[in-house]
């Protein structure tokens, strides 16, 4: 069991993280801590060298409080985004900011050892010069079991199910790794691309296939066993008796075509009636599930990414007007319907960052590492 000092360490440690300039007098506020507890946890976080001073705040009358950050140059983190047809590797540092990327286009179906190669290859071009490798998150498109990290009968991942990426790359560079669906870490890229982290979002992707990502009070929310969000492969009534690749029928996915989507979107562009027509029926379909979500969970927020966000002059509005129609009105009284506002690629790396760093930081990880001084120290078979 995580002790007190350990949970003090962490949440003034994620309050600093979340708000770079954080005054003490703030952090108290903020954590629920006392003053003295506060000063106290700020210190040890100051000797472990995880945050420091960034200059004096603003003073209400005495002595101008310090403000706080993260000490990001400590160390840095991988962010490998493993998408269908590429794969995405960024490292940031320790406040979460990407530095450099490398993309290199490789299909998913070549398999793990393959896929995985490219990315060791291209995160070590990336590493070179780095300071040490404190953690890794990885995004895979398909199903993942989040406890262990394996992949679980990908349906576009041949070859996948069940590959040990977490210990294949623990070993291959020394520090923990988390693997997590795809579409769960452009969520997360979203929550700390602006200033709403918290909150309650549902985030839609439409790529190879249709994906969702479920936000409660600025937190994934995975399911018992991480595949909450897999709406491609709910049954509608317009799916009759077609067969999707998962191998049943009438799938979302296989009627409101998640890749016919991608390459609708250029041709309605040029003015293409028959694809404007297409995307109108694949958006109105999409609609229709979505406001079944949202009366479900009654979201404050849907951001619309992939395909959605590139096609957004042609799905916006039908998806908007479905939704209105089909959920409650109190779930939508306060909805902001909106399109990602980050690239797939930088969403994918930036959510992959942002999960290693979660975990890294997370209590009973924190109290795991500290004793060893980081986490790349911890012998390989603690993590």
């Amino acid at each position: 069991m995580v002790s007190e000092r350990i949970n003090g360490l962490a949440a003034v440690l994620g309050a600093v993280r979340a708000d770079s300039g954080v005054t003490q007098p703030m952090l108290v506020e903020r954590v629920g801590l006392g003053r003295s507890v506060v000063a106290q946890r700020v210190a040890e976080l100051e000797s472990a060298g995880l945050i420091e001073g960034a200059g004096l705040g603003p003073s209400s009358g005495g002595r101008a409080p310090r403000r706080l950050r993260v000490r990001a140059g400590r160390g840095v983190v991988l962010g490998v985004d493993v998408g269908a047809a590429e794969v995405n590797v960024g490292i940031a540092d320790l406040a979460g900011a990407v530095l450099a990327t490398r993309q290199e286009s490789v299909d998913v179906a070549a398999g793990p050892d393959v896929v995985l190669r490219r990315a060791e290859a291209l995160a070590d071009d990336l590493c070179r010069d780095s300071a040490a490798i404190w953690a890794v998150g990885v995004g895979v498109p398909g199903p993942v079991e989040f406890r262990s990290g394996l992949p679980v009968v990908p349906p576009i991942m041949p070859g996948w199910d069940r590959y040990p990426i977490r210990q294949r790359l623990r070993t291959r560079f020394g520090a923990p790794v988390w693997v997590d669906n795809d579409v769960n870490l452009m969520a997360l890229g979203e929550l700390h691309a602006g200033p709403d982290s918290g909150g309650h979002m549902l985030y839609v992707r439409v790529g190879a296939g249709i994906g969702a990502a479920i936000v409660m009070d600025g937190r994934l929310y995975r399911g018992a066993n991480g595949s909450a969000g897999d709406i491609g492969h709910v049954a509608i009534p317009e799916g009759g008796t077609i067969i999707c690749r998962c191998g049943n029928i009438g799938c979302l996915e296989a009627v409101a075509g998640g890749a016919a989507i991608s390459g609708a979107v250029r041709a309605a562009d040029a003015g293409d009636p028959e694809a404007r027509e297409f995307l109108r029926r694949a958006s109105t379909l999409l609609g229709g599930t979505l406001a079944t979500l949202i009366s479900f969970y009654n979201p404050d927020r849907l951001v619309l990414g992939g395909s959605l966000a590139r096609a957004r002059a042609h799905v916006l509005d039908p998806i908007r007007e479905v939704i209105h129609k089909r959920a409650l009105p109190l779930a939508t009284r306060d909805l902001r319907i909106e399109v990602s506002v980050l690239p797939e690629q930088v969403a994918g790396v930036s959510g992959a960052v942002h999960l290693a760093l979660d975990e890294v930081f997370a209590p009973a990880n924190l109290e795991i590492w500290l004793a060893a001084g980081s986490p790349d120290q911890v012998p390989q078979n603690v993590w």
